[in-house]
């Protein structure tokens, strides 16, 4: 039924919760795991200054995409801990954008994202995320309660 899962994270413990949350659905199914994050670029001046106050054996490590690179790693981390391979695609620009183009290029059956962090009033409304992914997703969306 769900041959491949994709699932986006930002890092944040509620997104981390649906990593764990696909990680589970995958292994149970055995499908494959694809995981996506989205970045801004930085500044080609913040780059340049990170560069001269880090040591030179260390400058090749400085690019504008180290943070989403580490976010990714801790949730494929996730997965293997699991015993699953997940593949990790870093995505410049809109998060809910990235997620959607990674589940139409792998053609992914099933898209997991969380709710984020709605409480209050807020609580009969998405995240902007969630929001936009289940609208236009080109499979099934599984909205993980995290909050």
């Amino acid at each position: 039924m769900f041959k491949t899962v994709v699932v986006g994270t930002d890092g944040s413990e509620t997104a981390t919760q649906a990593v764990r949350q696909a990680v589970e659905l995958a292994k149970a199914l055995g499908a494959s795991m694809e995981i996506v994050s989205a970045y801004e670029p930085v500044p080609a001046q913040r780059l340049r200054q990170e560069r001269r106050e880090t040591p030179e054996e260390l400058q090749w490590a400085i690019n504008p995409r180290e943070d989403v690179e580490s976010t990714l790693e801790a949730a494929a981390e996730i997965a293997r801990e699991a015993g699953l391979e997940a593949n990790t695609h870093p995505r410049q620009g809109d998060p809910a954008d990235a997620v959607l183009d990674v589940a139409e290029e792998r053609g992914a059956d099933l898209i997991v994202v969380g709710n984020k962090g709605m409480t209050g009033a807020k609580r009969f409304l998405l995240g902007s995320v969630p929001n936009k992914v289940s609208h236009h997703a080109p499979c099934s969306v599984l909205i993980i309660r995290t909050t």
